[in-house]
């Protein structure tokens, strides 16, 4: 029986092909050997050549010779009316972005597994740009992954595939492009790549996970060049809208050693500690570029991660690295690892009907935002009314536990008593951290005695507030400044709206009372950033 060997393959976009589909300067060697198992029109590039020193070898004067050398190969393979890159080590990094087609190994997986059969997940929650691998021990359904088919973004998944497919694969990886297993030989690896092709052109997806139909790709040509466009309007706005975050666009070993820098405008020595638009704008600003004017810029511009010898570990384009959602035409759209997806129009009116009641237009204790900072606008209103009780920074968690802040401002209001959340800053990230911070809190005092006790001694001062305490007589609110004053869940960013969905679900299993209220913001932030930054 032939070995079983892996295969990672990539499908190459409509009008790309091997002279146009490896970045400008790359490092690879074209093979021209003669007599070689390669397919009809295939071509074949080698990298076999020595990356560096590590820096430990200086450090500690060590005189042995460690050059460390990168060995791979990348084969283009010419199918009937489409290419496919195989890659072998780490050569797919000499792919250009915009190369390949990034459904291609999610759609196919999705089409070809058994879903009862799924092993392994890698999820993004575009809120806050937080990715996240779950694995199984055993081959499970999706429910076992706790993917919530409205508020994450499907990236990879691993598992067993259909009887149907099972002589060509048994399993199957897939995201931006597909793994598999084959005991192929070579001059059958293109009838696999061909069938694989096949099973991407079909839809059974659509019945065998029908959950994941909430936020889908967006294909027509038209529309992503105005939502493109729209991208690099919103980019060159200052500042740019808080619903741009740049973000490394994978699953990160942060253990690694590592620094960021830019490229594509030239060299320059400025590097950053971590990942944020404010980087890359220095870097633009240092290279003299005031304005970007177009889409390809982003796609020529890199984002790179290098190791303290400056080698570099991974590279991603700009374009790729970008998170960012806006409306077009009625609908609602999300940049994400390079590729735009729409929002279905049925899903956000349910966000509206169900969130929608739950904002209010008038508040008891709070009033208007004059203040730079929260802090100060908690003190200004634990000030005017003498039975509201400041806890901003307070810790109700048991001992030796991570700090869980009760609220911000507390008080009794129409027979409950209110833990109230206050953020400045209708960021995703942001939003997304004041939601979770009124279920975190809710949670401990329902069920841990110590935090009840903790947050007892915070409040000793009105004791009318012990009673509830003890009942879990609590209602949760969340106070937003900004300006965004008569837009209800429409002036938040879509998946904050997601996101304050599953926070609402959660409170209202454990029967606690949910309002949201926007605080109007009197501060003009952008100058107020301008005098911080002069």
């Amino acid at each position: 029986m032939a070995k079983s060997r892996s295969f990672s393959i990539y499908l190459l976009k409509e009008n790309y092909n091997p002279l146009n589909s490896l970045k400008e300067g790359h490092t690879l060697e074209l093979l021209q050997e003669e007599d070689t198992n390669l397919p009809e029109e295939s071509v074949m590039y080698i990298s076999d050549r020595p990356v560096n020193t590590p820096w430990w070898k200086s450090y500690w004067n060590i005189d042995k010779n460690l050059i460390q050398t990168q060995k791979g190969a990348l084969v283009f393979l010419k199918l009937n009316e489409n290419w496919v890159a195989l890659t072998f080590g780490t050569t797919y990094h000499q792919l250009k972005d915009e190369a390949f087609e990034y459904d291609f190994g999610i759609k196919t997986t999705l089409n070809a597994l058994d879903p009862k059969k799924i092993k392994s997940t890698d999820i993004l929650q575009p809120e806050n740009a937080k990715r996240q691998r779950v694995q199984s021990p055993t081959a499970s359904e999706l429910n076992f992954f706790q993917l919530n088919n409205d508020e994450t973004i499907l990236k990879k998944m691993t598992g067993a595939v259909r009887q149907e497919y099972q002589e060509l694969f048994k399993n199957i990886t897939g995201g931006n492009n597909i793994r598999v297993s084959s005991n192929l030989q070579a001059d059958e690896i293109t009838e696999l790549c061909e069938e694989l092709i096949t099973i991407n052109n079909k839809e059974d997806y659509k019945t065998s996970f029908p959950e994941l139909q909430n936020i889908v790709p967006v294909k027509d040509p038209t529309v992503l060049n105005q939502l493109n466009n729209i991208l690099v309007e919103a980019f060159n706005q200052d500042p740019a809208p808080m619903e741009l975050v740049l973000a490394i666009p994978e699953i990160f070993d942060y253990e690694t050693d590592y620094k960021i820098k830019y490229s594509g405008e030239g060299r320059s020595d400025l590097e950053f500690a971590d990942v944020y638009i404010k980087g890359y704008r220095e870097y633009l600003l240092d290279r003299q570029v005031e304005e970007i004017n177009s889409i390809e810029k982003f796609l020529s511009h890199k984002l790179k991660i290098v190791d303290d010898n400056d080698i570099l570990i991974k590279e991603y384009s700009i374009y790729k690295s970008i998170l960012f959602d806006c409306e077009y035409n009625d609908n609602v759209y999300h940049l994400c690892d390079g590729e735009w997806y729409l929002i279905q129009k049925d899903f956000i009116q349910k966000l509206s009907d169900i969130l929608d009641p739950l904002f209010i237009t008038e508040h008891n204790y709070l009033h208007q935002c004059d203040h730079k900072r929260e802090d100060e606008y908690n003190n200004s209103v634990r000030d005017a009314f003498t039975e509201v009780i400041c806890l901003d920074k307070e810790n109700i968690s048991p001992n030796g536990q991570y700090k869980v802040e009760p609220c911000d401002l507390i008080f009794i209001d129409n027979d409950y008593l209110e833990l109230a959340h206050i953020k400045i800053s209708t960021r995703s990230a942001s939003l997304s951290h004041l939601f979770n911070q009124g279920v975190n809190s809710v949670e401990l005092l329902r069920v841990n005695e110590q935090a009840q006790n903790k947050l007892l001694d915070l409040v000793q001062e009105n004791d009318n507030m012990e009673s509830f305490i003890r009942e879990g007589k609590y209602r949760v609110s969340y106070g937003i400044i900004s300006k965004k004053v008569n837009k209800k869940s429409n002036g938040l960013p879509i998946f904050s709206r997601i996101s304050l969905l599953r926070i609402v679900n959660t409170l209202k299993m454990m029967n606690i009372p949910v309002q949201i209220f926007y605080i109007f913001d009197n501060v003009d932030r952008k100058k107020l950033e301008e005098d911080t930054e002069d």
